[in-house]
């Protein structure tokens, strides 16, 4: 019999470590905000006043790699290998772009990268690594037919601010209104279809462990050891509890269960960009027959329950759980309830679809060599207030999101 689970809220070990995965006190600021022109999309849209055309809109996104980056710090400390930032550069395209995505931008977009940096410890070479892995990356990511081109950048020596560095970007875009994906489209009778985050597909380097640039302050703090807390005491805040702090059993070399990765690598794999594969889909199908595209970043399977209104999502068909996140539950205790609303847990992208349209989007996802199933569904809200709210079955168990 399928266990059922109690409702939870940030409370874990996540929220222990001073980081939100629902963000709720983010959300309440920012929901009394104007929302855009299109209020239920994923990205906030706004009229194009640009160039003043009433038929065009503008879309504007930051994010970054996050605590990522320190883990590229602490490979390279132990390496030297300053190319190991060339990833993180990755990292912070593309949690821009491929929120991006959702929305229907394939083309246009200019991108600005920040760096913060103490100069003290972050010197020139990983700076060339960074600049030149941001060119590389909107390389591969041209060469696939998406448009993106660098509006350049600013780094700053904030040593004051910040012991190591931090990582960032900006994407703007011109998007044709007729062309936005807009979410509120998301309702009951619709089948999702998950594309994977993990594996190897047609235009990546390697294997990816999915791990992706969310949750990366718990699972680097889970899976390695207090050698690196007292060996680099700059790479965590001292306000965290001494038994969550590199509470792991791991060094970075240490191969990872069921992987042919070590716990280093697959923690340092490049953010996965579904771009080529968004924009193919778009194409095929149009803009408006994709009901709706969530990118399953902070939040994780729980990300969906934001989008469309008067919604049940229902998820009784997730891919397997990829080594990273099953070490990361292995060695911390970490409930599962909990594991689904920081990772991804298999799959970084959802595409809301009539039933239709799913043969489509499979066949896509397997030219470009990316693992892609129906993982669920949505139905019509069981809440007696109407709200959207999430049921993860997998493993026996029943997870509720409200």
């Amino acid at each position: 019999m399928a266990h059922e689970s109690k409702p939870s809220s940030d409370s874990g070990r996540y929220a222990a470590r001073g980081v939100s995965a629902s963000k709720s006190e983010v959300h309440a600021a920012v929901d009394r905000l104007d929302r855009g022109l299109y209020p239920s999309a994923f990205c906030k849209i706004v009229p194009d006043h640009l160039t003043g055309n009433p038929e065009q809109c503008v879309v504007t996104h930051s994010d970054g790699s996050g605590t990522k980056a320190l883990l590229a710090y602490l490979w390279w400390k132990e390496t030297g290998d300053a190319a190991v930032f060339r990833g993180i550069a990755q990292d912070s395209i593309v949690m821009n772009i491929d929120d991006l995505l959702c929305v229907g931008v394939t083309k246009g977009v200019i991108l600005s990268s920040t760096i913060n940096r103490n100069a003290r410890a972050i010197p020139g070479a990983i700076l060339s690594e960074l600049i030149e892995g941001t060119e590389e990356v909107l390389a591969m990511l041209r060469a696939q037919g998406f448009g993106i081109t660098s509006g350049g950048g600013e780094t700053a020596d904030v040593g004051d601010l910040t012991p190591t560095l931090t990582v960032d970007s900006t994407a703007t875009a011109i998007l044709s209104r007729k062309d936005v994906v807009d979410a509120a489209r998301v309702g009951p009778g619709l089948f999702i279809v998950g594309i994977a985050s993990g594996g190897r597909c047609a235009y990546e380097k390697g294997e990816n462990s999915g791990i992706g640039s969310n949750g990366l302050t718990s699972a680097r703090h889970e899976l390695l050891s207090k050698y690196y807390a007292e060996k680099y005491p700059e790479t965590y805040d001292k306000a965290t509890p001494a038994d969550l702090a590199y509470c792991g059993p791991h060094k970075m070399t240490d191969p990872l269960p069921g992987s042919s990765l070590t716990v280093g690598q697959a923690l340092l794999s490049p953010t996965r960009t579904y771009a080529p594969y968004a924009l193919r889909l778009l194409q095929v199908l149009g803009n408006q027959r994709v009901k709706g595209i969530v990118h399953c970043s902070g939040g994780g399977q729980t990300k969906c329950r934001r989008f469309g209104t008067q919604v049940h999502f229902i998820k009784d068909s997730l891919f397997p759980t990829p080594p990273i996140f099953a070490e990361i539950a292995k060695v911390s205790g970490t409930d599962a309830k909990e594991m689904h609303q920081v990772y991804n847990m298999g799959h970084r992208l959802e595409i809301f679809l009539e039933p239709g349209d799913v043969a489509v989007a499979l066949k896509l996802a397997d030219e470009l060599g990316l693992a892609a199933k129906v993982i669920g569904r949505t139905e019509a809200s069981t809440r007696p207030d109407g709200a959207n709210h999430v049921t993860v079955i997998k493993d026996g168990q029943v997870l509720t999101y409200a």
